[in-house]
This record gives C-alpha cells, structure tokens and sequence, in this order.
C-alpha cells in the first residue's frame, strides 16, 4: 500500500457521508491475497465512529449460507489483518466463521481526521455542518483506549452478518489486543469465548517497562505530554515511528495507556477465557498480564498454559501449531458443544 500524505485536503459533507456508508455495505476487490482452495475470502469494511475499517472474512467454502461460530480477532501493536491470514485460514478449516480487521489509522483501514487549524465555519446548534478545510490523518499511533472501541465496533458489524451464529462469539487477541479482548468481553455479554496469548494487558507504567524508565519516570512524561496535547503545543506522536521501543512499530499516546488497566476487567468476565503466556517473555513481566488476569477471572471455564522455551514472537514461529491448536480447542470447546 502506498505512503499516504500526511495531510491533505478533502471536502467533508453529506455526500462523503453517504458514500462512506454505502461503500461499507459492499465488499471490496481482493488486492493480490488468494485464499488456498476451499477457503472462501471477501473483503470486507466495517465503519468505527464514522471512518472505515479494513476487515476480512474467511469460512469453508463447504459451510457457505449456514450459520457458523464466529471468532474476531486482531493484532497487537503495530500489527494487520495481512499478519493474521494464515491463523485466519486454520481456525476457518476447523469450521468457524472468521473476521479479522485493522484498527483505524493502521493497514489498509483509513484514519481519523482531524483539523489542521481552525474550523472555517462557526459551530450552530442543533446542526451538522459541511464545510472545506484542511485535515490530518492520524495514523499508525497507539492508543489503546481507541483500539477497544474498534474492537466493540466489529462485534456490532458481525451482528449484522448473515453467516454469524450471534449466540457463538469468541475474540482471539495476541500480543497487545490479548489484553484489548479481555476489556471487550468483560463489557458485551454476546462474546461467549476468549484466547489471549502473550498478552500485554495492564497497560500502565507499573506493569509495561518496555517504554522505558521507572513508574514515575514514565508518569512524569505522559502528563508532560497529555497537557501539551491540550494545549495544542504538539500534536500526536509521528506515524511509523519505529526503533524506540524495541521492535515495536508505532507511537503510543501515553495518557491514553496510563488509563488503559485491562487486567482489572478480567475479574468482571462471564465467559470462557483462555490465556497462553511465553516462558521467556521479554517484554513484560507476565506475573503483571495474563497471569493476574487469570487469577483475577471469576469461575471454572478458565485455563491458563505456560508454553516453555519461547520468547514473546516464538508464539508465531516455532509455537505456532501449539497455539493455534489450542485456540481451537478452546473455542471447540465452548462455542460448538
């Protein structure tokens, strides 16, 4: 896909409006991507608090017209729906209806936009305005606390799919959304089943070390920043920032993690819920994630598995079929018995 400017001009109004809905309603050309035989694959696109997001949809090609089990899921920090094709298309042979999506600003979803100046027009009450001006694109920055609302927003998109059993949900999360799903179904009683694997869940500077110094360190730099942001001294972390943190791709708006303590919604979950950690996990101390979220998870329909060896991206190398293996155990398990 190519670079997108990082500012353009556009003319926001009632008729961007309805072809934004309209095109939501249709599927989109495949870009290059074929699915292996007996695997049907549409693209698909899902609108988050009014922009567009990429989404795709695998299911056997055997099972085309039934009502299927359904699970969602998404990638972590700075990941794609591309990443996630192959586990897409196994967890879809084992008979399940399958959408995967980019969260807004990432992949091939569009971004939210936002006013480069000021609004040409005066606000009037009680109207929705058009006017042109010149915008933003926010892009490729983290911000937990907009992903889970993407997250929600794919639910309510599935509801509306033929295909989907309502009644069967499950969301499947790795990495940074193990910890998104957890907050998700703790707050929509419709998903039945979750998996998180190597999951960063507590997003706050006690427990997330990877950004770099100590709690009041971290703290001290995210209030700094958040009041700037306020007072429009700066504006949002630069897109595709990359080497800061290690491997990880993207920019976090940091007062958004300071708010983002997933772990303590796991005590609030009424579903069944899987979590798979790495031996060797190198990016956060587990005992703070999926380890807490498992003790703090009410019930019996619970399980948590330590896979030995592995650091944090064994889970999609050399563990792969394992977990892979497990998830559909699990949602086996719960969403079809």
């Amino acid at each position: 896909m190519s670079k997108r400017k990082s500012a353009f001009r556009l003319f926001i109004g009632a008729a961007l409006v309805v072809c934004s809905l309209a095109a939501a309603q249709q599927a989109q050309t495949p870009s290059g991507f074929r699915p292996p035989e007996g695997i049907e694959y549409r693209r698909v696109n899902i609108m988050s608090e009014g922009v567009r997001m990429h989404g795709e949809l695998f299911w056997l090609k055997e099972l085309t017209g039934k009502k299927l089990p359904t699970v969602i899921q998404a990638h972590g920090w700075g990941g794609t729906a591309a990443a996630f094709r192959r586990d897409s298309i196994d967890i879809a042979k084992a008979g399940y209806l399958v959408l995967t999506f980019d969260y807004r600003g990432w992949g091939e979803s569009d971004a939210r936009l936002i006013l480069a100046g000021s609004s040409p027009v005066k606000p009037k009450s009680g109207e929705h305005q058009k006017f042109t001006a010149e915008v933003m694109e926010v892009r490729e920055v983290v911000d937990p606390l907009e992903f889970v609302a993407d997250w929600f927003n794919a639910i309510h998109w599935a509801m509306g799919e033929p295909m989907v059993d309502s009644a069967r949900i499950g969301l499947r999360g790795s990495s940074y959304s193990g910890g998104h799903i957890v907050h998700v179904a703790a707050h929509d009683p419709r998903v039945k089943a979750i998996v998180s694997q190597v999951s960063a869940i507590d997003s706050r500077p006690k427990a997330i070390t990877v950004l770099g110094g100590p709690e009041e360190q971290q703290l001290k730099t995210a209030y700094e920043e958040a009041t700037q942001r306020a007072r429009g001294e700066i504006g949002y972390p630069p897109a595709r920032k990359q080497g800061v943190y290690g491997n990880l791709i993207g920019a976090p708006v940091r007062d958004k993690l300071m708010r983002a303590g997933f772990v303590e919604d796991a005590a609030r979950l009424r579903c069944a819920a899987l979590y798979i950690d790495a031996e060797k996990e190198e990016l956060f101390d587990i005992a703070h994630h999926a380890k807490r979220a498992y003790e703090l998870t009410p019930g019996k329909d619970k399980k948590y598995v330590l896979i030995p060896g592995i650091t944090h991206y064994g889970i999609y190398r050399e563990a792969y079929a394992e977990s892979i293996r497990l998830a559909i155990e699990w949602f086996d398990k719960y969403l079809k018995q």
